[in-house]
């Protein structure tokens, strides 16, 4: 690839198009349900737009003068009243320098918190109700007894142990033991094969810890502070997901469309504060504050986004697919974008022990709104360059997985039976219930 040295600033929307096509951008925000002060934004981008333009002419004007005065002096003629213009200018421009550099933190802010426009496709909403289901799959298991929650499964089999990891770290955390550990690990090594064999990913393991400029480029910073937990320190934060160190593998360099489309997969471990979410699924897995995910990331020419989508949404489908899940492929409405998505499909798995559907994979195209974060571009074979275009999704989150595997497949005696695609991994077909310690 050909790296190029990134700009200073990271932006997500192109202020040309916020300046030229506000009613775009306007009508997106409405969409969804956003509370930007877009107008008064506007006004202030508009407002750096003729700074700039003035600071330019006067820098211009302040040359050509300089070199007439050495002219005139070389001429032996009078200079005063140059001079004396010369100093106005030289005023006028510092003026406009000092108001222009206290305006750019502020556009900056700007265009890192305004969100992505969702793709004309997304179906307009208020709120889940308004998401549309696209497909479902597999069967709901049927029991001859009450099936139970996935922390009550675990905690009698003595795979999950909540209250020595509450003793650890407090509360939002887990411990596996034993068959749960190896349950754990089982599912990560299987989704990485599926994924790297079969669906063409490169696996990439990245650091858990970034820095504050890796954060901004996925759009996690400064939206989603509150989210993140921050290593006061040394200014690094832990990852949310892998998506964002795989979406800035890229960062400052220009890609060749022949390389094109890019696949990576990638394991991590994540950290959420989960601030949010106060008083929600304090019990078990859904919500924690440490969790592990198998991460799918693209990148593709902007002709190919939707089609990259429908692929990536499809790999993770799979991986439902082969567990034997009853789930459900939901599109999002707009109001439920996330901050950095044009377009995004939830796959969802029936849970039989909650009597609910949960969320596993969240799979988006995010168009070119990452790129411009972190210039990442394409050369194409014409010679011209633009941005790339980013995608990514689950491929799946494990401790979800791992929650619905222990409700799906609970039977009467207690154990769990392992799914077949699991058992070469695992060196067992059924879990069995815990012994005394």
């Amino acid at each position: 690839s050909l790296r190029h040295r990134p700009r200073r600033s990271s932006r997500m929307l192109d202020p040309k198009v916020i300046r030229e096509r506000p009613e775009v951008v306007r009508r997106a925000l409405e969409l969804r349900r956003s509370k930007f002060p877009f107008d008064q934004f506007l006004s202030k981008l508009r407002q750096h737009q003729t700074l700039l333009a003035d600071v330019e002419q006067l820098r211009a004007r302040r040359n050509t003068a300089a070199q007439e005065v050495g002219h005139r002096k070389q001429k032996g003629q009078d200079t005063a009243v140059l001079i004396r213009e010369m100093e106005s200018v030289k005023t006028a421009l510092k003026d406009k320098e000092k108001t222009l550099a206290a305006l750019e933190p502020q556009i900056t802010d700007g265009l890192l918190r305004l969100s992505n426009i969702p793709h004309e496709t997304v179906p307009p909403g208020a709120g889940p109700e308004d998401n549309r289901t696209v497909r479902e799959g597999g069967k709901r298991p049927t029991f001859s007894f009450q099936p139970k929650p996935h922390w009550e499964v675990g905690e009698a089999l003595g795979v999950l142990d909540f209250s020595t990891a509450a003793t650890l770290s407090g509360t939002r955390f887990a411990l596996l033991r034993g068959a749960g550990a190896a349950l754990e690990r089982a599912l990560i090594s299987w989704m990485l094969d599926v994924h790297i064999k079969e669906h063409g990913y490169t696996e990439v393991f990245t650091p858990f810890l970034v820095t504050r400029e890796t954060m901004q480029g996925t759009g996690q910073l400064p939206r989603f502070e509150e989210e993140l937990f921050r290593c006061r320190d040394d200014e690094l934060y832990l990852i949310p997901t892998a998506e964002v160190t795989l979406a800035n593998l890229h960062r400052g360099e220009t890609l060749k469309e022949e390389d094109l489309p890019r696949r990576y997969v990638s394991y991590s471990a994540c950290f959420r504060r989960e601030a949010g979410s106060y008083g929600k699924d304090t019990k078990g897995l859904i919500r924690n504050h440490q969790f592990d995910k198998v991460e799918l990331v693209k990148f593709c020419v902007a002709e190919r986004s939707l089609e990259e989508l429908e692929t990536l949404t499809r790999d993770a489908e799979v991986i439902l697919q082969r567990l034997g899940f009853a789930y459900r492929v939901i599109e999002l409405c707009t109001v439920d974008l996330g901050f950095a998505s044009a377009k995004t499909y939830d796959l969802e798995v029936w849970m039989p022990g909650e009597n609910r559907w949960r969320e596993v994979s969240s799979c988006s195209t995010c168009t070119d709104f990452q790129a411009r974060r972190t210039q990442t571009k394409v050369q194409r074979t014409d010679g011209r360059k633009e941005m790339v275009h980013t995608l990514n999704g689950s491929g799946v989150a494990v401790g979800r997985t791992f929650a619905a595997v222990l409700e799906h497949y609970q039977q009467a005696d207690g154990t769990v039976v392992v799914p077949e695609v699991l058992r070469p991994y695992l060196g067992m077909s059924v879990i069995p219930t815990a012994k005394p310690r």
